[in-house]
């Protein structure tokens, strides 16, 4: 059995689309999911499923959440090694740049070249990021809270759509996904 994390966007946020975590356990659970655990309030899913088709797996999900509440959840997997690999190669903490204000924005799919292009005209200073294939490393020294370049900024400039997370988080995730 494989191990994976799944990121659902947009629950639990302003009041909408309200998912009790012990709820959305019991339900991934009786689709045939196994080990689910949750992270916070914020739709973070951990599993292990003999599935390895993702897409499988995100439409499981979705359809599953879709079932029980009616209404519809972007449901992004993800793996142990992507995990690492993105907390192996971020460049704003190679450079040294405070962790408390580092961000990770995983996109849905890669964005258009045109679309980054686009993106690269426009600057927010002090905010820096840097994009690689469907990974935005965001540095944000105001905090997320006061960023200009959020979650929703990137998903329309780069119609791509998106769910972001924050570098303690990212850290929790890869202990989560290796824990014995």
């Amino acid at each position: 059995m494989k191990r994976y994390l799944a990121l659902l966007r947009g629950i639990n946020v302003s009041g909408q689309k309200l998912i009790k975590m012990v709820d959305l356990r019991k339900i991934l659970e009786a689709s045939g999911l196994n080990e689910v655990e949750t992270y916070v309030q914020s739709g973070n899913v951990f599993f292990s499923s003999e599935i390895i088709d993702r897409s499988v797996l995100q439409d499981l999900i979705r359809d599953s959440i879709k079932k029980e509440y009616g209404f519809d959840v972007p449901v992004l997997i993800k793996t142990p090694a992507e995990i690492e690999a993105i907390l192996n190669n971020n460049p704003h903490i190679q450079d040294g740049k405070d962790p408390d204000r580092n961000y990770i924005t995983l996109l849905f799919s890669i964005p258009e070249n045109q679309r980054i292009e686009e993106l690269k005209k426009v600057r927010f200073e002090p905010e820096e990021y840097i994009i690689d294939k469907d990974v935005i490393f965001f540095f944000s020294p105001n905090g997320y809270g006061r960023a200009k370049m959020n979650n929703n900024y990137f998903e329309n400039k780069l119609d791509v759509m998106a769910t972001t997370r924050n570098w303690k988080s990212m850290n929790k995730f890869h202990e989560l996904l290796n824990k014995a």
